[in-house]
């Protein structure tokens, strides 16, 4: 398919454009003052300009020589850059740059503060003025950086380029509609006794509907695994994911997400307000379940089935502020699905509507809430590490709901 201008044929139509654009987005108003200006010098004479305009004669010449040079194009009557033709230029003492390039040489990449304390020891015996940080920081930066990053190198002694894959992230326009479109994932590490554990977490952004899991590995295997017992209690197909870069978020993790085909979104290093969501929830899973319950991280098994009872209770029974501290995340999707379902009364599960109405509407709250604990029972079961006491618990858990 060819695509024509509506304006193809018509003479004098580009020479008409080009002079809109011009004068829409290259004349400024001072510009145009100066043209009027010229024009009324012309049709009035000079002493009429002095006395309307308050403008000297060489100042009408000088416009007047700068329309004649720019082939009487108005955009040639535009102030020009009123910067100083020589600037001043940085100066530093030759020795001092020299050994900022040998401590940056030495100590790959030290940071303008790190650097202050050393120079301090260098110029004090040769009584120089030392720079502050700030202008340790200007140094290197003019003169390109002084950085150095290790090389790689084949059997053949051969250096090789350093390939870094670019990831994927997260669009700023990118919002949230309607349940799995967009879900976050995120990882709380803890120290007990000397032992580390880590609480994976994910939450839907759009029903804030929340999953966590205590594992002892921040291996990429440990993520897909817990992804797995995401799609087991979470009854919608996800199309995003959103992650910061831990490397338990690569590899394994990344590979089931490609199988899925589900587009995996990065936040920017240092910046986990774009991931914010997921961050709150971390904060108040810690303050009202984790800190209560530091203890039993040594015995994970147990510390999980507490956990998925605080869970239930999050996602059935606790109202969150998203929904004006009415509705819990699970009353909204069952709010949001008979919304669905109203489309398509004969649920005949051909429709969209249909199809995602009967994983929650033909569901009983208690039903689907016990997803959540079937959950940890499959996975006990698949490590033939569950006890008697652990299930016991788990279906007191189970029972309030």
């Amino acid at each position: 398919m060819r695509i024509f201008s509506i304006n193809r044929g018509v003479k004098g139509s580009r020479t008409l454009q080009e002079h809109a654009i011009r004068f829409a987005y290259m004349i400024t108003e001072v510009a145009k003052k100066r043209a009027k200006i010229i024009s009324f010098w012309k049709k009035y004479g000079f002493p009429a300009v002095e006395e309307a305009y308050s403008v000297k004669r060489r100042t009408l010449f000088l416009w007047q020589k700068k329309l004649r040079e720019g082939k009487g194009k108005l955009e040639s009557l535009n102030c020009g850059s009123r910067s100083p033709k020589n600037k001043r230029r940085r100066r530093y003492d030759w020795r001092i740059i020299e050994e900022i390039k040998h401590l940056r040489l030495l100590y790959p990449n030290l940071g303008e503060k790190k650097l202050h304390s050393l120079l301090l020891e260098f110029c004090a015996p040769l009584n120089l003025r030392c720079p502050k940080p700030a202008t340790i920081g200007r140094i290197i930066k003019d003169k390109g950086g002084m950085r150095t990053a290790p090389l790689r190198t084949n059997g053949r002694g051969k250096i090789l380029k350093k390939r870094r894959l670019k990831a994927l992230r997260k669009p700023k326009d990118i919002k949230a509609l309607h349940p799995g479109h967009l879900v976050a994932l995120d990882t709380i590490e803890r120290f007990t006794h000397g032992l580390r554990t880590y609480i994976i977490t994910c939450e839907d952004i759009h029903s804030r509907f929340a999953f966590a899991w205590g594992t002892t590995s921040h291996a990429s295997k440990a993520a897909e695994d817990f992804f797995e017992k995401w799609r087991q209690v979470f009854p919608y197909p996800v199309t995003f994911i959103l992650t910061d870069n831990g490397s338990e978020f690569k590899k394994h993790f990344a590979e089931r997400l490609l199988e899925l085909q589900i587009t995996h979104y990065h936040t920017y290093p240092k910046t986990p307000k774009m991931n914010a969501h997921v961050e709150r929830f971390n904060r108040t899973i810690q303050e009202e379940f984790i800190d209560y319950h530091q203890g039993l991280l040594l015995d994970l098994e147990r510390f999980n089935v507490l956990l998925m009872n605080w869970l239930l209770f999050y996602n059935t029974k606790r109202v969150h502020h998203a929904f004006k501290n009415k509705l819990s995340p699970v009353q909204y999707l069952l709010q949001y699905e008979s919304s669905l379902s109203a489309e398509c009364k004969t649920t005949c599960g051909h429709t969209k509507s249909c199809a995602t109405a009967r994983c929650i509407v033909h569901f009983p709250c208690a039903q689907g809430a016990h997803f959540i604990s079937n959950v940890y029972n499959k996975s006990a079961r698949a490590q033939g590490a569950q006890t008697e006491n652990v299930a016991h618990e788990d279906h007191r858990a189970v029972a309030r709901f």
